[in-house]
């Protein structure tokens, strides 16, 4: 069958490519098309996906997000009139599932936060989840359109990881420093809450009066990093704080990082699944997943501006040989198995 997949933000493109991989193993034909927006396109390159870029991001004006929105869904019709995929595959997609609702090709969501806000017209035919959310929170209303998973979506691709060396080069990490990966809160998303920045900012200001630790921080785009440089620029000076200066591979970095502080969830869950420590700093409706991993002791939620300067321990960690058990394919299998169900239900001829 002919499938389309889009690579809406920076965390799909690892998520999707051992997908890719086993789709057309099968034999399908994946249609891939990517959103200019934070890193995606960069990551796309950087692991040799082909894809077709389509739209870009409108910013955090809600008016914006939604023009954009429509915007992308047309810009994307060309295409899709001349393919004609007959399964629309997302982790969250909006522009493709409106289009795909409105040409009548059904649309598979994969999604692992359940308090996202989605509109009746943007809502998938069927969905894919972590076994840690409730059936009650997701957005398909029909039981029996909802497959689950066992694990999180980022033990998809974190046991396929290899460790490289070239980045402690590359990013001038040296084995006296802390090293501590710092990816700032998602200030254009609908879900921002405040409260992130102020911890996102109290961390930065304990990073640099420490001695001997060094941040590798990761601006979500160039707008965040111009104006982390403009508000805090002694943050970047003695090379204290070091943004790479290309899109990394994230597994990597965090392979090579002593501990992990995130105010967002796909960075803090890749921590968890290499079992790098990783404290998160988001402050929005905290998400079944996370605190699944908070449970099993996988994941530290900071609340409030004492916990960070004491839940947050700036020490080395021994990185060893073996960062995931590379024998575990038991989540992807699972996903397989659904999409393929999926498409049974959907065309049982073609099948």
């Amino acid at each position: 069958m002919k499938i389309w997949i889009d690579l809406d933000n920076t965390p799909h493109v690892p998520f999707f490519k051992p997908i890719i991989r086993e789709l057309e193993k099968q034999g399908h034909n994946v249609i891939l098309t990517a959103r200019d927006a934070f890193q995606v396109c960069e990551l796309a390159n950087l692991v040799g996906l082909s894809y077709k870029k389509v739209g870009r991001h409108y910013g955090k004006n809600p008016i914006m997000k939604v023009i954009g929105l429509c915007l992308r869904s047309l810009q994307f019709l060309p295409l899709i009139m001349g393919e004609k995929p007959m399964l629309g595959l997302s982790h969250g997609s909006r522009s493709q599932i409106l289009l795909c609702n409105l040409l009548r090709i059904p649309t598979v969501m994969i999604m692992d936060y359940e308090h996202a806000r989605t509109p009746l017209l943007l809502q998938p035919r069927w969905e894919i989840i972590p076994a840690a959310l409730s059936t009650e929170n997701v957005q398909c209303k029909k039981k029996e359109r909802i497959f689950s998973y066992e694990g999180i979506k980022e033990d998809v691709y974190a046991p396929e990881f290899k460790p490289d060396e070239s980045i402690v080069a590359e990013l001038n990490l040296n084995d006296d420093d802390i090293v501590v990966t710092v990816r700032p809160p998602a200030n254009e998303a609908h879900y921002h809450n405040p409260e992130s920045d102020a911890l996102f900012i109290s961390f930065m200001t304990r990073v640099c009066a420490t001695k001997g630790v060094k941040a590798i921080l990761l601006p979500r785009n160039k707008l965040q990093e111009s104006q982390l440089r403009s508000d805090w620029p002694q943050w970047f000076n003695n090379s204290k704080v070091t943004v790479p200066k290309r899109a990394v591979n994230g597994l990597n970095l965090l392979w090579h990082s002593d501990l992990v502080v995130s105010g967002g969830g796909t960075m803090n869950r890749e921590a968890a699944a290499l079992g790098v420590p990783v404290y998160s700093i988001f402050r929005g409706k905290s998400g079944a997943v996370d605190r699944q991993l908070q449970n099993e002791g996988r994941l530290i939620l900071i609340e409030n501006v004492d916990e960070v300067n004491n839940k947050i321990l700036l020490q080395r960690r021994s990185k060893g040989t073996n960062p995931v058990k590379l024998s575990s394919q038991k989540t992807l299998q699972m996903i397989m198995a659904h999409i393929e169900a999926i498409m049974m239900k959907e065309y049982p001829r073609r099948t």
